[in-house]
C-alpha cells in the first residue's frame, strides 16, 4: 500500500511525540525521526487553523537547507480552539485546571495542521474535529491532572486517556486528529506527493 508508493522516498518526521511516531508505524510507513528546537510563537493577527498552519510551517524551516531529493519532511502542530482563543499546553496544574474547566459542558475544536516539505515543494493540510465534554466536576478534573499530568498536551487533555473516556459525549470528525494526527489526510497527501513528485 502506502509503503510501496513511498519506496523511492525517504520520510523524515520532525516530531518527538510517541503518539505521532506510532501513527506512522501503524500506516506502514518507515520514518526517520529528526528533531530541531523551534520557538513556537506566532503573530497575534492569526486565528483558528492559520495558527496551526503557521506553526507546522515554522517547524519545517530549520530543515529546509539540508533536504535532499526524494526526501519528504513532515512537521505538524495541534491546537485546541475554544471561545475564539487558541489553548496551548498548560504551564502548571492551575493552568491545566482552568483550561479543562473551560472545556467542561461545552464544545471545542481541535485543529491539527500537517506540513509536507520537499526540496522543491511545500504543502500544508489541516483537519478540524469538534469535541463535546459533559459537565466535569472539580474532583474529576483534579484527579485527571494529578494522575495523568497533561502538561505536554494542547488543551490540557489527551482524548485517549481517562478524561476522554469518561468526559467526551460527542465527537464530530476524526478521532485520530484529536490525538495529534489526521491520519486519513496524511495517507492521502503522501500518496499524492509520491505519485507527482
Amino acid at each position: 500500500m502506502l509503503s510501496d508508493t513511498l519506496k523511492n522516498h525517504h520520510i523524515i518526521l520532525a516530531s518527538g511525540s510517541p503518539r505521532r511516531q506510532a501513527f506512522f508505524k501503524n500506516l506502514g510507513v518507515d520514518v526517520e525521526i529528526r528533531l530541531k528546537p523551534v520557538k513556537e510563537e506566532y503573530p497575534n493577527r492569526l486565528t483558528h487553523f492559520e495558527i496551526s498552519n503557521y506553526l507546522a510551517q515554522l517547524k519545517a524551516l530549520p530543515f529546509k537547507p539540508e533536504l535532499k531529493d526524494k526526501e519528504i519532511l513532515i512537521t505538524s502542530d495541534t491546537i485546541v480552539w475554544h471561545n475564539h482563543t487558541a489553548l496551548g499546553k498548560p504551564k502548571n496544574e492551575a493552568e491545566a485546571f482552568n483550561i479543562i474547566k473551560s472545556l467542561s459542558n461545552a464544545t471545542h475544536e481541535v485543529i491539527t495542521s500537517v506540513c509536507f516539505t520537499t526540496k522543491t515543494f511545500e504543502k500544508t493540510v489541516h483537519d478540524i474535529t469538534k469535541v463535546t465534554f459533559k459537565p466535569l466536576t472539580d474532583e474529576e478534573i483534579n484527579y485527571y491532572i494529578q494522575t495523568y499530568k497533561p502538561f505536554d498536551k494542547a488543551g490540557a487533555y489527551g482524548i485517549q486517556e481517562w478524561i476522554g473516556q469518561i468526559g467526551v459525549t460527542k465527537l464530530e470528525g476524526s478521532y485520530f486528529n484529536v490525538m495529534g494526527l489526521p491520519t486519513h489526510l496524511v495517507y492521502t497527501t503522501l500518496n499524492d506527493i509520491a505519485n507527482t513528485h
